[in-house]
């Protein structure tokens, strides 16, 4: 059981890590330097779209997984510390994940329809800038994971 729950667990979190550092590092600015503002904003809309769908399927993964495997290996008392660590982390990336998707995606969307482009740049930056830190933490979380044990 707990290889699959593992296997779980990391593939979700390549999902969502990898997908941020692909639109992040790679999408981003290949779509400022070649598409003008209304085509780069619908893009935007629609990678957000399909992306968010696997994103909230992987929390749910990650979520389930990582409490199931706690509770195989005897419970919160029972694992090191680099474990809390990432499972604090872990949620500040919810949080930060579930803020951008309630607020600047859903005004991106809003203003992208009514071809308000100069509202959804605004709000395009503000997801920028989230992912930015979420793509951080999710590397972060990456480095704790998997060296977490030997150093704390």
């Amino acid at each position: 059981m707990i290889p699959v729950l593992i296997l779980l667990h990391l593939l979700s979190a390549v999902i969502w890590v990898g997908g941020m550092f692909f639109a992040y590092i790679i999408l981003r600015p290949v779509a400022a330097a070649h598409l003008e503002p209304p085509i780069r904003l619908q893009l935007w809309v629609g990678n957000f779209q399909r992306f968010f769908f696997w994103v909230w399927i992987a929390i749910i993964i990650l979520i389930s997984s990582g409490y199931w495997m706690i509770t195989l290996y005897g419970g919160m008392a029972a694992i090191g510390k680099h474990i809390h660590i990432m499972q604090a982390l872990a949620w500040l990336m919810i949080a930060i994940y579930m803020y951008v998707y309630f607020q600047p995606y859903r005004h991106l969307r809003i203003a992208v329809d009514a071809q308000n482009y100069p509202e959804g740049a605004i709000q395009l930056a503000k997801i920028r800038q989230a992912i930015a830190i979420n793509l951080t933490l999710g590397i972060v979380i990456i480095a704790v994971a998997s060296v977490g044990r030997y150093l704390l």
